[in-house]
């Protein structure tokens, strides 16, 4: 009943035949419907306060579930699913969100996949302010780094640098610290709770993709990550999405041993979708053997 009562919002489609290659609003939508499906797999009847049902084949709520929740038509409902040019407007999408209990990250996350958010133009590669690189300097002996929303790597104090020394038993390929932690056999010899982490780095990454769907550059670097990491593909194609935070991290180093850290995600408004992560110590042996480390790195 409250599919009927609702209105369907207005529906307007291209002709296959007029679009032979995929734009960035085609991936934007292929993006779109499998988040939906993913969140939607999730939810169980119970959950949402309907019965069980008998001969259920489908993994999670129905579309038409779904969509009854929600107060939209069914056939609506399903095309944006099905990755279809359809339009919504932000209130039909916040009940959408509410339906399929999505949090604060991932209703953000389905509203910039939809279009509602304005999405930043490509722009040359950032180039780091002097003063940012100050920032990092000062902050030795505690490792600080700037990364952006793809977590490449564009600098790090001698803190940093010197936690890292001996990470790779391979040559590294790239600056960056989903491609380093994904591709590194030895990942978990010096990144004690990656197991604890990862799928957090891989959400946070996910996230930040809605900004940049389409986009050749992204879509070659996951690609490239997904081909050389099963364990990445698999918690990729999860498209669970998180936001920058403050979280603990365990290091061993091969010198000082333990370290125990707390990772946190200042912004830098100088540099657009950039952040300097800070590593502090979350205890006072940490804290000494920080220094020890940095002490030992040959800086003055």
């Amino acid at each position: 009943m409250m599919a009927d009562m609702a209105a369907e919002p207005a529906i307007e489609l291209t002709p296959v035949a007029l679009r032979p290659v995929a734009t960035t609003s085609d991936a934007r939508r292929d993006e779109l419907a499998a988040f939906l499906r993913t969140r939607r797999a999730r939810l169980t009847p119970a959950s949402v306060g309907l019965p069980p049902g008998l001969r259920r084949r489908t993994a999670g709520l129905r579309r038409e579930e779904v969509a009854q929740l929600a107060g939209v038509g069914v056939t609506w409902y399903t095309w944006l699913e099905q990755g279809r040019p359809i339009k919504a407007s932000v209130q039909v999408l916040d009940a959408i969100a509410r339906t399929l209990r999505l949090d604060a990250a991932e209703h953000d996350h389905l509203l910039r996949l939809a279009g509602m958010h304005p999405l930043p133009t490509e722009a040359e590669r950032a180039t780091v302010p002097v003063a940012v690189l100050d920032v990092l300097t000062s902050l030795d002996p505690t490792p600080a780094m700037l990364v952006n929303a793809r977590y490449d790597v564009l600098a790090q104090n001698s803190s940093y640098d010197a936690l890292l020394r001996g990470w790779h038993s391979q040559a590294c390929e790239r600056r960056n610290v989903v491609w380093c932690c994904f591709t590194e056999p030895t990942v978990r010899k010096h990144y004690v709770n990656f197991d604890d982490e990862a799928p957090t780095i891989v959400a946070t990454l996910r996230s930040a993709y809605a900004r940049h769907v389409g986009e050749p550059e992204w879509n070659e670097f996951i690609r490239c990550v997904s081909a050389r990491s099963p364990e990445f593909a698999r918690l990729w194609a999860r498209h669970d999405v998180a936001t920058p935070g403050q979280r603990e991290k365990v290091f061993h180093h091969d010198v000082v041993g333990e370290l125990r850290l707390i990772s946190t995600s200042l912004e830098v408004s100088a540099l657009p979708e950039h952040r300097i992560i800070v590593c502090t110590p979350a205890d006072d042996e940490t804290r000494a053997r920080l220094v020890r480390l940095y002490q030992g790195s040959g800086s003055p």
